[in-house]
């Protein structure tokens, strides 16, 4: 069997990981959505925060796969999948799907992996707050530099990519 190796997420998970042994009730997620620093009640460009609907909110990762890679992640901080309300359900489905149209307008991917990765066996870095990732795909996106030099090419400056993204959202 081959294995599949991200080491440029240990980054992620050491930074959610410190936090979280400074205090025990940290999330990244809930900070970010929530940040009011100095007075400034909407921080959401700092944060890369895309869009805020009534049960979620989405988010640009900031250790993606690909450009684009985005978070649909709800307000209530619930670590598992089966504790999202009906509302919640149909608001972060909806928010998806509004997703693949923007990325799609935006930056033209060919195709998208969608999904959540729930609990820290599965993969999660953050798994006290159940999110969605939306990775964009493109052909021959996948290359020899994580293996040679334990790089991740991802070919757009975030914040150039969160202003397009932003513009095209309205």
């Amino acid at each position: 069997m081959e294995r599949l190796f991200s080491p440029w997420r240990s980054q992620y998970i050491a930074t959610f990981s410190n936090k979280k042994l400074k205090d025990e009730n940290a999330c990244v997620f809930c900070d970010a959505v929530n940040d009011n620093h100095k007075g400034i009640s909407n921080r959401d460009a700092h944060h890369f925060i895309l869009s805020r609907s009534t049960h979620c909110f989405v988010m640009m990762n900031l250790y993606p796969y690909n450009s684009g890679h985005l978070l649909v992640i709800p307000y209530r901080h619930i670590p598992d999948f089966g504790e999202l309300s009906v509302k919640e359900h149909a608001d972060i489905m909806k928010t998806i799907s509004a997703m693949l149209s923007l990325l799609k307008k935006t930056i033209a991917p060919q195709g998208f992996n969608i999904g959540a990765n729930v609990g820290r066996v599965a993969g999660a870095g953050i798994d006290q707050h159940i999110h969605f990732h939306i990775v964009p795909r493109w052909n021959g996106d996948t290359n020899f530099m994580p293996v040679l030099a334990d790089v991740k090419l991802v070919s757009e400056e975030m914040r150039s990519l969160y202003k397009k993204l932003k513009k095209n959202l309205t």
